[in-house]
């Protein structure tokens, strides 16, 4: 792994598992981040059904600088998560990315979509983001 370390967490009393830590650098190109209990509250969900949803690769959480385990507000389209999101992380962790990775991968400028392709998830241009994601495996 690339700029990020692994350690176990603790969510509401809980031991959440083995979460990946995020360099700074990675931290700065995600930019806005909520916490496990703010992404329960904008989802309508208990906090243990939010970590089912990490758990199942729905979503994903990393251990920020700081310490406090946070989810990408760009995963979130209001009271949903985005379109698409599952699939194309399934995709980048078939291609063997971490946590991490995966999101300086979502976060990083591609010039071919243009922007970052979690913007082009956000404007409805997913299947263009799971191409270029599944090229990464070749």
């Amino acid at each position: 792994m690339n700029g990020c370390w692994r350690v176990w967490f603790s969510v509401g009393g809980g031991t959440f598992g083995d979460v990946a830590q995020i360099d700074p650098v990675a931290d700065g190109l995600v930019g806005d981040w909520l916490t496990i209990p703010e992404v329960a509250d904008r989802l309508g969900l208990q906090q243990g059904r939010v970590r089912q949803l990490l758990r199942d690769r729905k979503l994903v959480a990393v251990q920020r600088p700081d310490g406090t385990l946070c989810v990408p507000a760009a995963f979130l389209d209001g009271n949903h998560i985005l379109k698409g999101l599952h699939g194309t992380l399934t995709v980048l962790f078939d291609c063997g990315f971490d946590e991490p990775e995966s999101l300086r991968w979502l976060f990083t400028a591609d010039e071919s979509l243009p922007g970052t392709p979690i913007q082009a998830m956000t404007e409805h241009r997913g299947t263009e983001v799971n191409r270029r994601a599944q090229a990464l495996a070749f």
